[in-house]
């Protein structure tokens, strides 16, 4: 063999490295999913929206909540028998609302338990989704977010606030028409959040109460609702997450083409004990 039939050779095995590695990966989350499902007895769907490379050309993908996502999660209800249970194991930074709330109202008409599993983030309309479960299952440090729909790069709520501080004559058609807009989709997204709370057995005017809260816009886009803030909604948040989520969660990485900022060395280490049984600072 010359050298010219070695570089062919090894470029050819170098540009299918990237398939068989993504071959590799998806049989590996086939593995966990199967695990899981036998252990729960259960439909697992999963909804992660993470950066991944292309399998040839390495660009990154940005994420979110689609209708293609909301098709594929509503194909995967219809499958599932109405007295198993479905689990969404969820990492997102939201999306369309149509979508998230096709896919909320589609698992609030299972009659089967839901669990949905937020291992580190599911904000705006996958929280959502969240409010469709009967539990909600999180890290001790995962984080909710606000619902409140943003049109563009502006949150519909502030678009409003905007143009309630101005005299009509001043404004264009055109600015609004985005405000009635705006508060049409805030109205909408209010009673969606307001009627899943409802449903999950919330108290009719602690659901409203709620529902304001998460769909007015009082907080930013990216208010991190915590667990515990989660639970003192009156929602039905657990934090025993199972360690077969963080292991698929390590099966979809980012894409590696730039060295992360975060590194260390993966392994548990045990607790660390003072040497001959001294304690405190001393040196």
């Amino acid at each position: 063999m010359n050298f010219w039939d070695l570089f062919w050779l090894i470029l050819i095995l170098a540009s299918f490295q990237p398939l068989l590695k993504q071959r590799w990966l998806e049989a590996a989350r086939q593995r966990i999913i199967r695990k899981l499902e036998s252990k729960h007895g259960s439909r697992v769907i999963t909804i992660l929206h993470r950066q991944e490379s292309m399998a040839f050309l390495g660009i990154p993908i940005a994420r979110y909540i689609n209708i293609e996502d909301s098709e594929r999660v509503l194909r995967a209800i219809r499958m599932t028998p109405e007295n198993m249970p479905i689990d969404i194991i969820m990492h997102t930074p939201g999306g369309l609302v149509l979508a998230a709330e096709q896919i909320a109202k589609a698992l609030d008409r299972h009659p089967a338990k839901i669990t949905v599993f937020v291992p580190h983030y599911a904000m705006s309309g996958g929280t959502l989704i969240a409010l469709a479960a009967d539990e909600i299952v999180m890290d001790e440090n995962a984080v909710l977010g606000p619902v409140d729909p943003q049109l563009g790069q502006y949150p519909a709520a502030s678009i409003v606030k905007t143009v309630s501080m101005k005299d009509a004559n001043e404004l264009d058609d055109e600015t609004l028409i985005l405000a009635d807009i705006s508060r049409k989709a805030l109205q909408q997204v209010h009673t969606v959040a307001r009627e899943l709370m409802e449903r999950r057995g919330m108290d009719v005017g602690k659901a409203e109460e709620i529902a304001t809260q998460l769909s007015s816009g009082i907080w930013t886009h990216d208010y991190p609702i915590s667990a515990m803030q989660a639970r003192d909604f009156g929602l039905n948040v657990s934090t025993e997450m199972p360690m077969e989520v963080y292991q698929l969660m390590e099966l979809y990485p980012q894409p590696g083409q730039h060295k992360a900022s975060v590194d260390f060395i993966p392994i548990p280490y045990a607790p660390r004990r003072p040497s001959n049984g001294r304690q405190g600072n001393e040196r």
